[in-house]
């Protein structure tokens, strides 16, 4: 069985499904490049809870998260199914680590799951399991998460932490269409730090320059470091995409490779 790298997405809009963008057109070609997983197990940003918290349904809904989008977003459905098995597997490999996790029953797909999802693998066809953040947990915390389940990766389980490189909606929505300087020294930071497998640094990345102003609340962040640390012990980086969108970095890397 193939080992597949862990993942992080920067998920962007709700509305990335609907129009040409070098982000949607990036992700509609990675699945295709990646190795065929048997399951996924996802960290999206806009599941939070004070634990990790793995999703074990069957079958889980939709959840339409955001408001004042195109209304055929509200329509969209992603039916895969869930995976309650690698739901108890990986709570199994973090209770171990001692990171005192918990699993749920009767969540959806919230959007940082099946936005991504729907472009990576449109046919919904591989089972899904979701995982929470933990916004008041630090970076070293959602690290050592990461590496707990890292042998999941050589299950055929494709690790995806699902967020925004760079994430402030403030300056999104009140500033131009320039990215700012403070936005691209973090980003660049962030690059530096991910390619050289600089674990301190990404596990303390609110030293990053500027790092609470490109995240005033961490819980879009939080899913880089999963990423990282699931690319298992001394792991490196590897940029797979680069945009910004104003202050917005829509960023995606690979790990373990």
């Amino acid at each position: 069985m193939t080992k597949l790298p862990s993942l992080f997405i920067s998920h962007g809009a709700p509305n990335l499904v609907l129009y040409d963008s070098p982000t949607r057109d990036f992700l509609r070609d990675l699945g295709g490049r990646l190795p065929r997983p048997q399951a996924i197990l996802l960290m999206s940003a806009h599941f939070e809870t004070p634990a990790p918290t793995f999703e074990a349904g069957e079958q889980p809904g939709m959840i339409y998260d955001f408001g004042g989008f195109e209304s055929e977003l509200y329509r969209m459905t992603y039916p895969a199914p869930g995976a309650p098995e690698l739901a108890l597997r990986a709570y199994g490999l973090a209770e171990k680590a001692g990171l005192a996790p918990q699993i749920s029953k009767g969540r959806g797909y919230d959007h940082g799951a099946w936005i991504p999802l729907m472009l990576l693998y449109p046919q919904a066809d591989i089972p899904v399991v979701t995982l929470s953040v933990q916004p008041r947990a630090d970076g070293a915390h959602h690290l050592a998460l990461g590496r707990a389940l890292a042998p999941l990766r050589e299950e055929g389980v494709l690790i995806v932490g699902s967020g925004g490189a760079t994430h402030n909606l403030r300056a999104f929505f009140g500033g131009g269409e320039e990215t700012p300087q403070w936005v691209k020294s973090f980003n660049d930071w962030l690059f530096a730090h991910a390619e050289a497998g600089d674990e301190p640094a990404i596990a303390q990345w609110r030293l990053g320059p500027d790092a609470l102003r490109n995240h005033p609340t961490p819980e879009h962040f939080q899913p880089f470091p999963f990423a990282f640390g699931a690319g298992g012990p001394g792991a490196k980086g590897r940029r797979l995409f680069h945009d910004y969108v104003g202050p917005i970095s829509l960023d995606a890397y690979a790990f373990g490779e």
